[in-house]
């Protein structure tokens, strides 16, 4: 054959030219196209016919003769299926089991471990021309869950579909719907922990599927496919194979790319700043306490020293002043503590406190809000729902917060009014609330022996989600502040340079009695356990 030829490459992924293309014929005798992928050697297969076809013959197709049907022989009747009351459908084995242990016998809880529908993998699947509607198909390693779950929904009386409080978990619902053809009297619950009384009381709330949150995930998705499958294939014609690129990632990668030629075009300027180490006069012989002042004026005027040259003259002058203090203005401060966890926070914060990645908080806070083993053998999730942008707390949770911190540090730890946090994401879903314990009762100390049983990151983010909730509803931090203006000179009448010195002291502890937002630059050296 002379016409080039491209088809879709198992092994690499993605289109090649096909090598050494021959015309050919199924056993069916449907035309086709054979060759090789000339990167891996991979066998491609296109249906088709092409002008190579014109002038082969076509194989002979034999009809095999149908076999008479044998007489059925007499068996004994097949046991009818167990009929099920009612069936609950959630994404993982492990939310599974917790559910199962909260609702009883009268309750049958599969798992459908995830996704049972997505876009074809070999093709763009959406119809672009065709209001770009999406195609989807069941995955060959789903399918047997798909029969399992189908099976147990053609002998349940009533089906509830129990996938997360999300879009994600809303299409999850919606395409296990699709796949298995549940009718109408599915029922939709969700809620936020995975604990007896919220699981309980979710199904006196059921609901049908919202087709807002599942359009809003499929939007999502077909975006990914749109943006992923083109920029990938170039990808990996441009780079190298095994890249990958979508909607995310091409905007975060371009992101990085304008800050790094913003630092190679940035002009540096030198500039100097003049600092004195300061202390009070002794007072009866007890030594003095040190403390420093920047340069902040010279005759009135803003400091601007560009090069060494022109501080050495200053330091001159300034190493035979005398100083003395023209102005102190003491007062105080108060510090709120931070919002409760949103899963960037909970992210930000687990990286710069415990040295984890994205991936490795995720994973672990998807096991604490799916169900722990306590150790009387109860099963409980122990935080909320972890994909969340909103800051709302329950007002129960609040109250639970605001008398555990009065019982276990006082009533000045309480504020005098709950703290009200607003989420400063215009998009925020705010049905949903901040990741918070599902007890605070449930102390980390106290579920120590539990959670690292369960995995030593398990505690770990547990005790900095508790810490962080519980330091949220406590009162304000309150520091005692000091501002002075020192003025230096050869002479008390001639005195052109102001210093400035600030300084605060703790008198209230407030929240930061149990926790503190860490910073960037406090834990330069942070790396995951090992």
């Amino acid at each position: 054959m002379t016409e080039e030829m491209r088809g879709y490459c198992m092994k690499c992924k993605t289109k090649r030219e096909i090598s050494e293309a021959e015309a050919t014929f199924t056993k069916s005798g449907v035309p086709a196209t054979k060759g090789k992928c000339p990167e891996c050697g991979t066998t491609i297969f296109v249906m088709g016919e092409t002008p190579a076809h014109e002038g082969l013959p076509r194989p002979e197709v034999v009809k095999k003769p149908k076999s008479k049907k044998k007489a059925k022989k007499s068996v004994a009747p097949k046991r009818s299926r167990k009929k099920i009351e009612n069936l609950v459908i959630v994404e993982s084995p492990a939310k599974a089991r917790s559910i199962g242990s909260y609702l009883g016998n009268d309750y049958t809880v599969l798992a459908s471990k995830g996704h049972v529908r997505d876009l074809l993998v070999t093709q763009l699947s959406v119809d672009v021309d065709n209001d770009f509607e999406p195609k989807y198909r069941v995955p060959n390693d789903k399918r047997a869950t798909v029969k399992q779950i189908k099976d147990a929904v053609d002998s349940a009386k009533n089906v509830f579909l129990a996938t997360d409080p999300d879009r994600e978990g809303e299409a999850i619902a919606w395409h296990l719907a699709e796949a298995i053809d549940i009718d109408e009297t599915a029922k939709r619950v969700t809620f936020n922990e995975v604990t007896r009384d919220a699981v309980r009381e979710s199904f006196e709330h059921a609901r049908s599927i919202n087709m807002d949150l599942v359009n809003a995930q499929q939007a999502r998705r077909i975006l990914d496919r749109l943006v992923g499958y083109n920029i990938t294939e170039l990808l990996w014609d441009k780079v190298r194979n095994r890249l990958s690129a979508g909607r995310v990632q091409s905007i975060a990668l371009r992101l990085v790319v304008e800050r790094e030629r913003e630092i190679d075009e940035f002009v540096t300027e030198e500039y100097w700043s003049i600092d004195a180490e300061l202390a009070k006069q002794a007072i009866n012989g007890h030594a003095p306490e040190q403390f420093t002042a920047s340069l902040a004026k010279i005759n009135g005027n803003d400091v601007k020293l560009s090069t060494q040259e022109a501080v050495d003259p200053h330091v001159t002058v300034l190493e035979k002043s005398q100083y003395v203090v023209s102005n102190v203005r003491i007062g105080t401060r108060r510090r709120k503590p931070s919002a409760p966890f949103t899963t960037s926070t909970l992210q930000q914060e687990a990286s710069r406190r415990l040295g984890f990645d994205a991936h490795r908080t995720m994973r672990a806070a998807q096991s604490l809000y799916e169900g722990i083993e306590l150790a009387n053998g109860e099963i409980v999730g122990l935080i909320t729902y972890m994909r969340t942008d909103s800051v709302n707390i329950a007002k129960q949770a609040q109250d639970e917060a605001l008398d555990y911190i009065t019982t276990n540090f006082g009533k000045e730890y309480a504020p005098e009014k709950p703290h009200m946090y607003k989420t400063r994401s215009k998009t925020a879903q705010e049905a949903h609330e901040a990741i918070r314990p599902t007890s605070v009762v449930r102390t980390p100390l106290e579920l120590r022996s539990a959670l690292k049983s369960a995995g030593r990151d398990l505690f770990k983010l547990y005790q900095l989600i508790w810490e962080r909730f519980v330091a949220s509803q406590m009162a304000y931090a309150v520091y005692d502040t000091v501002r002075a203006e020192i003025k230096a000179g050869l002479t008390t009448k001639d005195m052109p340079y102001l210093f400035r010195a600030s300084g605060n002291r703790i008198r209230f502890k407030g929240f930061l009695a149990v926790y503190e937002e860490s910073r960037d630059e406090d834990v330069p050296d942070a790396t995951p356990d090992s």
